[in-house]
């Protein structure tokens, strides 16, 4: 494929505050290395997922992509893009919501 992961990571303070807090969510940085056509459906990209008695929201997920010529494109829940070489996508997954309140 013509496709390079260049780093697959954990996305530090992504999970929402609590007594337990939420998980972190991850990054993914993928590059393109012929022209493509790049499609994503993903969740908690417009509403964080929510904290339970007392817990605060994960982060939301974002999608977006790093142009070659410095470009960057924003992409929302659903999106399709079409990718020149070098084109990197990077995929932040939402963090998971807290629970209990800190208090």
């Amino acid at each position: 494929f013509p496709v390079r992961v260049e780093s697959f990571s954990i996305r530090q303070g992504s999970g929402g505050e609590g007594r337990y807090p939420g998980g972190n969510g991850t990054v993914r940085r993928v590059r393109f290395l012929e022209p493509v056509t790049a499609s994503i459906l993903a969740g908690h990209r417009r509403v964080p997922p929510y904290g339970l008695a007392g817990g605060g929201p994960g982060k939301k997920g974002r999608n977006y992509v790093e142009h070659v010529d410095g470009r960057v494109s924003e992409l929302g829940w659903l999106g399709s893009i079409e990718l020149d070489a070098g084109d990197l996508f990077v995929i932040e997954t939402p963090g998971g919501g807290g629970y209990g309140s800190l208090s």
